[in-house]
């Protein structure tokens, strides 16, 4: 039996991956000093996995930004606007494709499956791909010749990366996979051709519905790989659910299969125990969880780890994490502050890499010699499930109640339009923003001054008061309809109501990769939550004491605050999901009463919790849009709900954004171009919806021409009172000239199409 990783966390315990990415985009780098640091860093990684005992150790899995990225540029699949000549990717070209530049737009980004982690999107279409580079061979012959590490490099595999790419047809997707075989061959051969003896090829893709077309192309293109490289060992790793086609899975001609025996886990064991495995194949068991943080319960996984070795000889299995741990903090070494029975049930990359070490050693040399670490860890698990916050009984009845509740607004929506219109008056194509402005340096080093201690409550109190004001008087200037407070008091949109409430714990150092160098710290949700007081009233009530034109209270919905969370694993995420959720009705009623009547709630990360599986996704939509419907719908009519969703496929999705009964839901629409209009083409939709028209995520202004191009579009698809206009998410990220440049372009491309619309009516 050996021990593996599936990949590590890019960012680095301290975050330096991070801070070294900001350092040479502001210009304080040098692209020399920038690689060598990089390098150091990656090396580090690679080195902490052999001081674990990872046997089987991925090389390849580090990048610079994204590595779906790094597959689009290796096989030079660089659109045109980026003026890309051939040849290996310039670095400035590399990070202008994900973060856009003055000359051009950035290149799409979206979910990793449903995960929280965003790639970016490979552009077909409008070059032919070829051979740019071969990084995984740089990978695997540094990590040999520098640090004598035999790697395993790590690939996106071909049905998974044009899957999740675009700019072909869907009757296409066949010829686009056929056209990129042969590169992934010249790749695999050279691997080969310098002694790489295996290769971690990623499909988490197999997990989703595959047809029978597809199930053929998938075998016919291993077949090629097969035939082509006769003495690489290819381990086909899949993640994130069960494969339902296992029997024709375990029948490709490569010499290794990954199965995730944690998500998906009964359904993948069900089969391997029927179908039984290939003897001559390895089996990679994914059985230490990848995207959680809570530590195993080691008896369970030696029950486990029996039960597959039943099936498959153990001189044929690899231990290993069920998916990649970039999904996870770095390690539990920083963690001093957390309530003893949470800190030590936690799990993160390192420690998670001990766990899969622990058990090869207990079943290469007996159990007994793990069995002080198992008694302990029982004792461990045993301490949470017992402790008062898991066992709140009023929280339990009160979520208890809801399954006999009908949760819905007392007027329907046709009404109160009419409601809401008369009580705000507001202009044709409103302009607002999604409620965040910039958090700079200035905003950051008071909220450090104050958790420090340095500052009192009434000095950072008074600090963001000031912020406020200002903003609103900015945006009174820019002309915006619909004013926010700006959110300077919240580090993320998450971990502020984590912080408020009961249930959630923070860690000192939990850091993961959203995207690109966006990092952030995930709550830890281990007890029942529970409302506390209010959470957000005192601004939103001074914001609007500061001006004549509605503000927007700010929340972050129920499921948002699940999916971006680390969630307690004893009971079901629709039970967590539903006790946030009248939390946070608690907090929309006491908005409500202090007088804010335009509410967002904000659900970003509705569709990332989406199961993988067609068949089980009706039960989850159900329970999340309950959930948003529970937080949402005791308020007045001529109360108005706001909701924001992101980077999601919104075709498929229309339906439900409808079932939240929202009274204006804004979109993302400006890295896709406006594809996401196009849905509202074939689609009827009756409520207001907000226009993302420009990409927060790019330091680029977009010109006036430009969004004023994005709104015509909407406005000729749908009613023109159906829509409000504004950025495509929130600036918190972004600086404040640039904030105030683009928002100024935004509301004269506004005024300039209600102008004309004006006129013909």
């Amino acid at each position: 039996m050996k021990s593996s990783n599936l990949g590590y966390p890019r960012i680095g315990k301290d975050r330096e991956w991070k801070k070294a990415l900001e350092s040479f985009w502001a210009g304080k780098l040098e692209e020399s000093a920038f690689l060598a640091q990089m390098e150091q860093i990656r090396q580090q990684h690679l080195i902490k996995q052999k001081d674990k005992g990872i046997e089987w150790i991925p090389v390849n899995d580090f990048t610079y930004y994204d590595h779906m990225l790094d597959m689009a540029v290796m096989f030079g699949l660089v659109p045109k606007r980026f003026a890309y000549d051939g040849g290996p990717v310039p670095l400035d070209t590399y990070f202008a494709m994900a973060r856009g530049n003055k000359e051009a737009v950035a290149s799409e980004m979206t979910k990793w499956f449903n995960t929280n982690y965003h790639y970016i999107v490979p552009e077909f279409g409008e070059r032919p791909p070829v051979l740019a580079e071969n990084r995984p061979l740089k990978a695997y012959l540094e990590a040999r010749d520098q640090l004598g590490i035999v790697g395993k490099p790590v690939i996106v595999g071909p049905y998974t990366f044009v899957k999740l790419a675009k700019g072909y047809a869907k009757d296409e997707f066949e010829r686009v996979v056929d056209q990129i075989v042969p590169l992934y061959v010249d790749v695999l051969r050279e691997l080969e051709l310098h002694g790489v003896e295996w290769v971690q090829i990623d499909e988490p893709a197999f997990v989703q519905d595959i047809s029978e077309q597809d199930r053929a192309l998938i075998r016919r293109v291993y077949e090629q790989f097969s035939q082509a490289l006769p003495h690489l060992k290819l381990m086909v790793q899949t993640y994130f659910e069960a494969v339902d086609w296992y029997e024709e899975l375990i029948a490709l001609p490569v010499e290794g299969l990954g199965l995730d025996f944690v998500h998906g886990g009964k359904a993948n064991l069900a089969n391997l125990t029927a179908h039984g495995f290939p003897q001559e194949k390895v089996l990679g068991a994914g059985i230490v969880d990848g995207r959680n943080i809570w530590r195993s319960a080691l008896e369970e996984k030696w029950e486990l780890v029996k039960t597959i070795s039943n099936v498959v000889d153990p001189d044929r299995i690899w231990l290993q994490p069920s998916s990649s741990l970039l999904h996870v903090p770095v390690t539990v070494e920083a963690e001093t502050d957390l309530p003893g029975e949470v800190q030590a049930a936690l799990a993160f990359a390192d420690e998670k890499l001990g766990e899969v070490q622990l058990l090869v050693q207990g079943f290469r040399f007996g159990k007994y010699v793990i069995s002080k670490e198992i008694a302990q860890n029982e004792k461990d698990l045993l301490r949470l499930a017992e402790s008062p916050a898991r066992n709140r009984e009023k929280v339990q009845q009160a979520r208890k109640a809801l399954e006999t509740t009908e949760a819905k607004r007392d007027v329907p929506f046709h009404e109160r339009r009419d409601i809401q219109q008369a009580a705000w008056k507001l202009p044709l194509l409103p302009t607002t923003t999604i409620g965040s402005f910039p958090q700079t340096t200035e905003v950051r080093q008071a909220r450090q001054q104050y958790k420090k201690g340095n500052w009192t409550v009434e000095q950072y109190d008074a600090f963001i008061a000031e912020q406020i004001k200002q903003w609103i008087a900015i945006q009174e200037e820019i002309g915006l309809d619909v004013l926010v407070h700006g959110e300077f008091e919240r580090t993320d949109m998450v971990e502020y109501f984590g912080e408020k409430l009961d249930g959630f714990v923070f860690t000192k150092n939990g850091w993961v990769q959203s995207y690109g160098s966006r990092c952030v710290k995930p709550p830890v949700i281990y007890g029942d939550v529970q409302f506390v007081a209010p959470m957000t009233v005192k601004e939103s009530v001074y914001a609007k004491s500061l001006t004549e034109k509605p503000v927007k209270g700010m929340l972050t919905g129920p499921a948002t605050i699940l999916n971006w969370s680390f969630v307690r694993d004893d009971v079901s995420r629709q039970e967590v999901c539903e006790q946030i959720a009248l939390a946070l009705q608690a907090e929309v009623e006491a908005l409500e009463a202090a007088g804010i009547r335009m509410i967002q709630v904000d659900e970003p990360a509705l569709r990332e919790g989406l199961p993988l599986k067609q068949a089980d996704r009706a039960a989850y939509l159900d329970w999340a849009v309950k959930s948003f419907r529970v937080a949402t719908s005791t308020v007045a009519a001529s109360t108005q709900i706001h909701t924001h969703m992101c980077y999601c496929e919104f075709h498929d999705f229309i339906d439900v954004i409808s079932e939240l009964d929202a009274d204006v839901i804004s979109i993302e629409t400006s890295r896709s171009h406006g594809e996401l209009v196009s849905v509202f083409e074939t689609c009827t939709y009756d409520k207001g919806i907000g226009l993302g028209v420009y990409d927060i995520h790019s330091p680029r202004v977009p010109a006036v021409a430009e969004i004023e191009e994005m709104v015509s579009r909407g406005v000729q698809v749908l009613p023109p009172a159906q829509f409000w206009i504004n950025p495509d998410c929130g600036l918190k990220t972004r600086g404040r000239a640039e904030t105030v440049e683009a928002l100024k372009n935004m509301v004269a491309a506004t005024h300039a199409v209600r102008d004309r619309l004006t006129q013909k009516a």
